[in-house]
């Protein structure tokens, strides 16, 4: 939504610099010539800058303004992508076909969903102690989804776990490879 503008009679400067409908600068004139233009065009006359000396004024038509304003709005909003983050836990002793089920999900969130995933190692008890264990599960993943994503954050522990960041590579990176 655009700013909200000054128009018209609400215009409190006595001198305005003024822009005509086609854009051309037409000089420093007073607030009731500037509003008499306007009502000739059958426009309005709307305050641009209101913090320069003297204050700028336009003669545009406010409405349309604010609906191309609005549609511009739109437009950007529907170009715009957002990224969710998945997460998958594992644990530093996974089993081999448990790893295998776990590396289908982050897959299919890498290609379908077109998320960043976040793998993370849970430790518990004494298994803190193996904690490059956690790290060879985190490095395998990572070398198992070398062709569709790339690293992000290496391995980092915080405090009982271990997170590795994936994210889906860009096409750039894939005709690299």
């Amino acid at each position: 939504m655009p700013r909200n503008l000054i128009l018209n009679e609400r215009i409190r400067a006595r001198e305005v610099r003024l822009i005509d409908a086609d854009g051309q600068q037409v000089g420093v004139v007073s607030k009731s010539e500037a509003l008499h233009k306007a009502s000739e065009a059958d426009l309005d006359l709307v305050l641009i800058s209101p913090n320069a000396k003297p204050p700028v004024a336009r003669i545009m038509d406010y409405g349309k303004y604010r609906f191309q304003q609005q549609k511009k709005l739109k437009e950007s909003r529907k170009k715009s992508k957002t990224i969710s983050v998945k997460e998958i836990r594992l644990s530093p002793t996974i089993e081999g076909n448990d790893f295998d089920t776990k590396l289908k999900h982050v897959r299919k969130f890498l290609t379908k969903e077109g998320a960043k995933v976040r793998v993370s190692i849970r430790f518990r008890g004494r298994a803190i102690t193996h904690n490059e264990l956690g790290k060879q599960v985190l490095e395998k993943m990572a070398e198992a989804t070398s062709d569709i994503a790339s690293v992000i954050s290496k391995p980092k522990m915080e405090g009982r776990s271990m997170f590795l960041m994936l994210a889906p590579k860009s096409e750039k990176d894939k005709k690299k490879n």
